[in-house]
């Protein structure tokens, strides 16, 4: 039972490297960059790579890297609001 309350701990941070590696290559950005995000760091609105059209490809690359599936209804306004949202979104999908 041990190993599977640590695991959640070890999925959260997964899921968050894999989304920064994520919004590096789908969005363009260095490393250092990506690396100095913060869960409140604001991404749609703040950063200039992030337009409707990078959202589309976010989305996308976001169900291929994980393995989900997201619904229309799964998007709101929220979702892409901070780096924390965004990987808090990719965690619930993913379980």
């Amino acid at each position: 039972m041990q190993a599977q309350n640590s695991q959640p701990v070890d999925r959260t941070a997964d899921v968050e490297s894999q989304m920064r590696a994520l919004l590096r290559d789908v969005l363009g950005i260095s490393q250092d960059r990506v690396d100095a995000f913060g869960a409140d760091t604001p991404l749609f609105g703040a950063l200039p790579e992030l337009d409707s059209m990078a959202v589309a490809g976010l989305l996308t690359e976001i169900e291929d890297r994980f393995d989900i599936l997201i619904e229309d209804e799964d998007i709101d306004g929220d979702t892409f609001e901070t780096f924390g949202t965004l990987v808090a979104f990719a965690q619930a999908k993913v379980g």
